[in-house]
């Protein structure tokens, strides 16, 4: 469902009242900057105007801009203010869970380091078995690019395999109980590409495909760079449209 369009007249319309304060206005602000009347390069308020009319602390105020930044969707200039970057997709909100916005983005940012070093081990460590079975998972998401459909499942299988060829239970069970989260960032990031052109789907299948001959071959280094750039690709990709295909290549 599409949030309630916010602009700089009305944004206190949509008062910050409840759960991590922080949290719910840097999703109020990220639905604002995509529904609303800012454009690339505008000028947001100021810390005081968002404090007042959020009803939030100026220190609430700062760490929903400090998201904001990390998230490269808008950029602070030293006494002059914070201007929008870039806007997310307004489909972004069509699948994202409301009220966990800031966790889904979170969770993106946790996995970059978490299964960097998973892939890094996974490359040193795995067995033939491990192989096959990350394989398998791949040769799943080629079905599923074939025949454009989501297969969360098999995204996740991947992802899960290489932690399991890790030989270190901590990785498995820390992926596990991210699951809800991992599920929900993946679901969004493959709805979103289904709408893209074919190009999008198998730009991001390259990226599997390259982490899984870089297991293959043991290349640690390599590994860890790779699911390190992909899953902050995903992140990007699910904010903006920063990631993409070549132009030029058609569908």
């Amino acid at each position: 469902m599409k949030p309630p369009t916010v602009s700089a007249a009305n944004i206190s319309a949509v008062p910050v009242t409840h759960g991590k304060l922080a949290d719910k206005l840097y999703e109020n602000m990220l639905s604002w900057i995509t529904f609303g009347d800012l454009k690339e390069g505008d000028r947001l308020p100021s810390e005081e105007r968002l404090a007042k009319q959020f009803g939030v602390s100026r220190p609430v105020v700062r760490q929903a801009l400090l998201r904001l930044r990390s998230d490269e969707i808008i950029i602070s200039r030293h006494g002059s203010g914070s201007y929008i970057l870039r806007r997310p997709k307004k489909e972004f909100f069509d699948f994202a869970p409301m009220g966990g916005v800031a966790d889904l983005v979170r969770c993106f940012e946790y996995r970059i380091a978490l299964e960097g070093e998973a892939a890094w081990l996974a490359a040193r460590r795995r067995t033939n078995i491990d192989l096959k079975r990350i394989g398998d998972a791949l040769h799943d998401m080629d079905n599923a690019v074939a025949s454009r459909t989501i297969a969360t499942s098999s995204d996740i299988d991947f992802h899960a395999a290489i932690a399991a060829a890790t030989k270190n239970e901590l990785f498995v069970s820390t992926m596990a109980s991210l699951s809800t989260l991992i599920f929900s960032g993946m679901t969004v990031a493959r709805k979103l590409s289904l709408q893209m052109n074919l190009a999008r789907l198998e730009l991001v299948q390259k990226e599997h495909l390259a982490i899984y001959k870089a297991i293959e071959t043991q290349d640690q280094v390599a590994a860890r760079e790779l699911m390190r750039k992909h899953i902050d690709n995903a992140r990007n990709r699910v904010l903006t449209d920063s990631v993409e295909p070549d132009p030029d290549t058609k569908s």
